[in-house]
């Protein structure tokens, strides 16, 4: 699977933007804050629907206009058949993602269809930040592998703003017509829905922890262990009968505080968590690490290879971390890479062992054009 092409109109700091893309490596060369991550960031809504930075799907609408549209074209490597995603957003109305013009009736159905992984210098706040980063990460990553899964975390999350309506609705001290019948409706779907997303993420954990410790051993030569682990407070558990325990604090407090939204995937080195024990250079491999498992899992799962996104690894990564992902991207490991830089001169030196196709961009002020 190839992107042959991208189009942007007003998304972010371009205007319009019309790029014929290499089915090998793509370089986007150009000053900070010139959008070259935005370029990134376009691939990722063609993918994922959504942003890999912002949040707000409104704040892409570049400044002083009302939409914005980002649209590619894809082609199979089996085949000569031409798809083309459109993602397109109006101020106040409701983003749309398109298929051959045909506008998904849900956003879930285009999840998987396009994998892409991207690197960038913020992956290590995986680590650094809280249980609600890591946990969307490998739920973005296990959404991309199994559509189940997927359809049951929208189930799940939809049932859990429901019961903290109601949460809320009961903690009013002038609250009338709260309806208890109500809320034990929805523990009784929401337990069961818990309990297999947790069973579904260790099942998960076991397939992905040694695709991981392998790339981790071969970023840092073995020189540290490695260590997932998944912690709910479902395993072993009942849901249901948590549900009922916690109902009064739940009450007092507002929101629900036991369920698989409180989960977490824990991070250690050498039996010491990450985050308070590990070097820099230690937390960037170990991210690094987590970006390629989600790579290999992707492509083996859906037997295609993710779109690569790289941005600003060779401002961020020492070289030694970067001549282990050059030497993937030589090896033909990975297929379509799009790359970041600063530097022609720098980037093409590092790219001399490379034999796939490369096409190069410069990109200045929001406009992007082939070197």
């Amino acid at each position: 699977m190839t992107l042959d092409s991208l189009q942007l109109l007003f998304f972010k700091n371009y205007d319009d933007a019309a790029l014929r893309l290499s089915p090998g490596l793509n370089c986007f060369i150009g000053d900070n804050g010139s959008g070259k991550t935005n370029l990134l960031d376009a691939i990722h809504y063609l993918s994922l629907t959504k942003s890999a930075i912002t949040a707000s799907d409104a704040l892409c609408i570049k400044q002083d206009a009302d939409f914005f549209v980002v649209k590619g074209v894809f082609s199979s490597n089996n085949t000569s058949d031409k798809e083309t995603i459109q993602v397109s957003l109006r101020q106040g109305q409701k983003k749309t993602v398109t298929h051959d013009k045909q506008a998904y009736e849900r956003m879930a159905d285009h999840i998987g269809r396009y994998p892409a992984v991207l690197i960038s210098p913020y992956d290590t706040d995986l680590i650094r930040q809280g249980s609600e980063e890591r946990r969307k990460y490998f739920d973005s990553l296990m959404a991309q592998l199994d559509h189940e899964f997927l359809e049951q975390l929208i189930s799940y999350n939809s049932l859990l703003r429901q019961r903290n309506a109601v949460l809320k609705q009961g903690g009013h001290s002038n609250a009338h017509g709260f309806d208890r019948d109500y809320l034990l409706a929805i523990d009784e779907q929401l337990a069961p829905l818990g309990q297999q997303l947790t069973a579904l993420r260790e099942a998960f954990l076991i397939d992905y922890l040694p695709i991981f410790q392998r790339h981790y051993e071969q970023l840092a030569d073995g020189r540290e262990q490695v260590m997932l682990t998944y912690k709910s407070q479902l395993v072993g558990a009942d849901f249901a009968q948590l549900l009922r325990l916690n109902e009064r604090k739940d009450f007092v407090l507002q929101r629900s505080t036991i369920g698989s939204h409180r989960d977490d995937f824990v991070f250690v080195m050498n039996d010491q968590p990450v985050k308070s024990h590990a070097s820099q250079g230690q937390q960037k491999s170990f991210a690094i690490a987590l970006k390629l498992a989600q790579f290999e899992l992707l492509a083996a799962k859906q037997q295609k290879k993710p779109l690569l996104l790289l941005d600003d690894i060779f401002d961020r990564l020492d070289d030694k971390r970067i001549a282990r992902l050059l030497e993937l991207v030589a090896d033909e490991t990975f297929g379509q890479v799009f790359l970041t830089d600063t530097n022609l001169e720098r980037t093409d030196q590092a790219l001399a062992r490379v034999t796939v196709p490369i096409l190069r961009f410069r990109v200045q002020n929001g406009t992007v054009a082939p070197v």
